[in-house]
């Protein structure tokens, strides 16, 4: 599993059990909350109910007839409150009182008899105590029926507890407001949870986007490509990424020197064995010719060791590059012109028939000297592969964001055993005409130029004899 689906799976569960938790915990504490806001204020109504009907009996003028005409008359009232998302259209709160002993004095509903006793109901009998006394209860047998809550107040006179006056409320609006409250809750809570989550998957991702650019970087390095390394912040991962640039540079440093101190090793034994050897005779009394001969001999390998020790220089100058450091709009006509009117004495002296299809338009970004040097090395490789009065066509084209410089030439090809170590250091095919070899150093020059152009290489047979050597590099 992926590291961004772990911390995305990680951090749904977290989230998950976090909103969980509040949610199931603000849902089952919000009866409560709404319970205690009608408790308080059923307090004050049986206060303030009890403070009037202890006034009317210590004055003499209670009258229960008379209350309970005055309640019947609100309970036949009709009217329409709209409270939020409730439609009130009746008065549902219930009043009785009790005397001193808890017997029923009067009952605004009526539901049970005068002097039925009270006494046992947890409000009378706490309130007659001079205690709190409030109580829930389910109405009838029904267990569908609402609960209603009742919180009694005492009817004082001359501060003697004469009665008990109960004020009665149903919780069927409550229900109401919980189950919209419950429902808005439950709402926000998906919400938020998804639009944390939504954020978390970005911030998963801004996380994650740097380690995947490390991983194409090692890849590529793996892969023997000039990768540079990515752009990345100044947290540990920016730091593990220039570790690994740091890395990189010293592993490929060490096998660097290797490489190529064992394959200039390998490429100067046989010119310096040819030198040995014919010192050696020199030493000896041999015909003015086969002098001359030999002395030629001993010239060439040294000039063959030179020509291979300069490529190599200029081959690691552009190995080490990280990038190119001067970077121009280039005519690409400008390029080809200059390159062939240096060649041109070779190509004069081989007879060979220069045959030009450049687009004067074309424009390209890079680095004149290294494009004029891969250039130079393309057109070289197809003069040595060309016999005398052979054709060479260079061109030049684009399609989209690319320029193409394509070389061909009627020259013998390239072996099948040679197609995919064209590109390999120190691996040369002999020139038609001679055994001799080059450095096998150009085609690997060019390779590195064209990576460090954004661009590539290719190099394959003609359908009816010779090569095509293709040079791609951005247009400006």
């Amino acid at each position: 599993m992926k590291l961004a689906a772990r911390i995305l799976i990680a951090f749904f569960l977290i989230l998950s059990l976090g909103f969980y938790y509040i949610t199931h915990d603000t849902l089952t504490s919000i009866r409560g909350r709404y319970l205690e806001g009608v408790e308080e204020s059923l307090v004050d109504g049986a206060r303030i109910m009890a403070a009037i009907v202890s006034h009317d009996m210590e004055t003499g003028t209670f009258a229960p007839d008379k209350l309970r005409g005055a309640f019947a008359h609100a309970y036949a009232r009709e009217f329409a409150s709209k409270i939020y998302h409730l439609n009130k259209t009746s008065v549902d709160m219930r009043v009785y009182i009790t005397d001193n002993r808890g017997i029923l004095l009067f009952d605004s509903l009526d539901k049970e008899p005068e002097g039925t006793d009270y006494s046992q109901w947890r409000d009378v009998s706490l309130t007659l105590e001079g205690k709190y006394g409030a109580r829930s209860s389910r109405e009838g047998v029904d267990p569908n029926a609402p609960t209603v809550l009742y919180v009694a107040a005492p009817i004082l006179i001359e501060d003697q507890i004469k009665g008990v006056l109960t004020v009665g409320k149903p919780t069927t609006n409550i229900n109401s407001f919980l189950l919209i409250a419950k429902s808005k809750i439950i709402k926000r809570s998906i919400i938020a949870l998804t639009v944390a989550l939504v954020a978390g998957l970005f911030l998963i991702l801004f996380i994650t986007r740097p380690i995947k650019r490390l991983t194409r970087y090692a890849e590529d390095i793996r892969n023997g490509k000039k990768a540079a390394l990515p752009s990345l912040d100044q947290s540990e991962i920016g730091e593990m990424g220039r570790a690994f640039e740091s890395m990189k540079e010293a592993l490929e440093g060490r096998q660097y020197v290797e490489t190529y101190v064992q394959t200039l090793t390998h490429e100067i034994k046989s010119p310096i064995s040819a030198i040995q050897g014919a010192a050696e005779l020199l030493e000896e009394e041999m015909p003015a010719p086969q002098r001359l001969r030999f002395i030629r001999n001993i010239q060439n390998e040294s000039r063959r060791i030179r020509e291979l020790v300069d490529r190599m220089l200029e081959l690691a100058a552009i190995e080490n590059m990280k990038g190119l450091k001067q970077v121009e709009p280039v005519a690409f006509h400008c390029l080809t012109d200059s390159v062939t009117e240096r060649l041109l004495p070779l190509v004069t002296q081989k007879r060979i028939h220069l045959v030009q299809e450049i687009n004067r338009d074309l424009t390209v970004t890079g680095d004149i000297f290294l494009l004029k040097q891969a250039i130079s090395n393309l057109i070289q490789n197809a003069l040595d592969f060309s016999s005398p009065g052979e054709t060479i066509r260079i061109a030049t084209d684009s399609t989209g964001s690319l320029a193409f410089f394509s070389v061909e030439d009627r020259g013998p090809g390239i072996p099948d055993y040679a197609q995919s170590r064209l590109f390999e250091k120190f691996f040369s095919l002999q020139r038609p005409g001679n055994a001799k070899k080059s450095t096998g150093l150009g085609l690997n020059f060019v390779k590195e130029i064209a990576e460090l152009h954004r661009g590539d290489i290719t190099i394959e047979n003609r359908t009816g004899g010779g090569a095509r050597a293709t040079l791609t590099v951005p247009v400006a």
